[in-house]
């Protein structure tokens, strides 16, 4: 079994990973020409000669790089000179630091990569959303090195797991502790949202409302079976696909101090963790630090989103403060949403057996069931932030956040 791991490229990262499976690390500088999976916003400001001693302390280590040229859309720059140049640039660049793969979502780039940049093994990325065999078989032909399957649609589709593992001869990885919704009907404009907002030069100019993800965290407020009705992987059940063929996994999250992603792979190593499934698979409220507060936070705002001539002032602070709130900005000192891991013993058993992607979860039952056992929120809190929610949305549908209508809706 081996990890690939998110890096927050702080010092104490690689000392805190030592003695646990960590193949590589992957990630990125906070914008680049191609941009990725991730806004700026959502990363630490980093240069390049910060980035270069961090992928050669990795190497020291014996742990490898993987850059991340994953957005799921680059504008169509990448049929045009500049586009090109700007990519060549870029992969010369990681190249020379030492990276050893890179990770793309469009087959329009494998194959540049590998005729150009041939040392460089190539990955394919989540946002590639491989999901079946023939799209696995796809990027197997093309000459891909590694596919990390599509968490959403197949981490707990076990007889399509046997299937794409007993077809494809390359390696294959299965993301491990992300808890996006599964079968996610925003996930596609996610992707597409994500990824202009770390494209340099993109005219968004690093701005975006993450309406998606405030969509996904309102909707399991609103209802907290949808914490279960998830992809991620206990620590407890890596045997389930271990023993499918899988033996690499990828561990979130590139915005988390090291103490959370240090805790994260201790416990999929260990196989076992106690305390709140959250600290492993929520991608934002690192409980006792992280985010963006502070000073910095504050600068990082006013430079990604004080644009009075994009969006409300007023309506965006409201926005502000109900993201610092739900710990999407900065990280909370108190558990608002508690899933007691240790009640999750023998949930993926029952999973196992059905068929989720035809099934009505209304009907089954199944979750709700084990959400009703495991998963605790503080009704005040709950009550107070849907109410927020509601709120917010009222803006950015009516057109109120944006001066369209008077905001009566």
């Amino acid at each position: 079994m081996k990890f690939s791991v998110a890096t927050n490229f702080e010092p104490d990262l690689l000392s805190a990973l030592e003695g646990f499976p960590v193949a590589e690390l992957f990630g990125k500088l906070p914008s680049d020409s191609i941009g990725g999976g991730r806004a700026s916003f959502m990363l630490a400001p980093l240069g390049r000669d910060r980035f270069r001693a961090h992928v050669a302390d990795a190497a020291r280590r014996g742990i490898g790089f993987n850059y991340l040229l994953n957005p799921a859309c680059l504008d169509n720059r990448e049929y045009t000179r500049k586009g090109q140049r700007d990519l060549e640039r870029l992969l010369e660049f990681v190249e020379e630091c030492g990276v050893t793969s890179v990770t793309v979502s469009l087959p329009f780039l494998l194959p540049i990569i590998k005729k150009r940049h041939p040392r460089l093994k190539v990955r394919v990325g989540v946002y590639a959303r491989v999901d079946c065999v023939a799209k696995a078989r796809f990027w197997e032909d093309l000459g891909a090195d590694c596919i990390t399957l599509e968490s959403i649609t197949v981490n707990r589709d076990f007889a399509m797991l046997q299937a794409i593992r007993e077809t494809v001869r390359i390696e294959l990885q299965l993301i491990a502790n992300s808890n996006c919704l599964i079968f996610c009907p925003w996930s596609g404009q996610h992707m597409v949202n994500l990824s202009h907002a770390s494209h340099k030069g993109h005219e968004s100019r690093g701005f975006m409302i993450d309406y998606c993800a405030l969509r996904c965290s309102a909707a399991k407020l609103a209802d907290p079976t949808h914490y279960l009705r998830s992809e991620f992987i206990r620590p407890e059940d890596l045997g389930a696909y271990t023993g499918l063929g899988y033996h690499s996994f990828k561990i979130l999250e590139r915005g988390a101090p090291t103490q959370v992603l240090a805790r994260r792979v201790k416990a999929y190593a260990e196989g076992r963790f106690e305390g709140n499934l959250l600290d492993l698979i929520q991608p934002y409220g690192y409980r006792g630090g992280g985010g963006s507060g502070g000073l910095s936070g504050l600068l990082r705002f006013v430079r990604f989103f004080l644009r009075p001539a994009t969006v409300s002032p007023t309506g965006l602070m409201r926005l502000k403060r109900l993201a610092e709130k739900r710990g999407l900005l900065a990280g909370l000192d108190w558990d608002p949403v508690y899933i007691d891991n240790r009640l999750l013993d023998g949930f993926l058993d029952g999973l196992k057996d059905i068929e989720c992607r035809g099934c009505d979860c209304s009907r089954c039952g199944y979750c709700a069931g084990w959400a009703d056992k495991a998963v605790r929120v503080d009704a005040k809190y709950r009550e107070e932030m849907l109410q927020n929610y509601q709120e917010a949305f009222h803006d950015m549908h009516s057109g109120a956040l944006w001066g369209v209508t008077d905001g009566r809706g």
